[in-house]
């Protein structure tokens, strides 16, 4: 794989499973039941449960520590903005994009969002910022 190019994107594809939500819930001690009761669920604002934010933007450390560059990658910074939520059992798309690079301290600024697939909403947008001494090497 070549070090990464102003521009250059990769995408990725998740859903979420209500399973995976409450054991997030279990993991992370957060277990308001907006995202875990479905009568909480139903009857809030949403219709029903909301996956958790930090559960949802995760999708981001499964990319870089994983699928993007992932041998070697140091994650330095990570920040999200929700924009929308997020439900179980629908098809997201994560985004990736390439914004800065900074050759001199092997790092790269990437811009970050997730795009519902059905509407084209983004529901998380952000950058990250990762160092990778044997890939960004330009």
């Amino acid at each position: 794989m070549n070090a990464p190019k102003i521009g250059d994107v990769f995408t990725h594809d998740i859903t979420y499973t209500q399973e995976n939500v409450n054991l997030y819930a279990q993991i992370s001690g957060d277990v308001n039941p907006l995202h875990i009761n479905e009568e909480v669920g139903k009857s809030s604002m949403f219709g029903r449960c909301i996956i958790h934010g930090h559960y949802s933007a995760s999708v981001f450390t499964k990319i870089f520590g994983t699928l993007l560059y992932a041998d070697g990658h140091i994650y330095m910074k990570q920040n999200n903005t929700f924009l929308k939520p997020m439900f179980v059992d629908t098809a997201y798309q994560a985004v990736i994009t390439v914004k800065e690079v900074f050759p001199e301290k092997n790092r790269v600024l990437y811009e970050t969002k997730v795009i519902e697939l059905a509407t084209g909403a983004e529901t998380i947008t952000g950058e990250a910022l990762l160092m990778n001494k044997k890939h960004y090497v330009w």
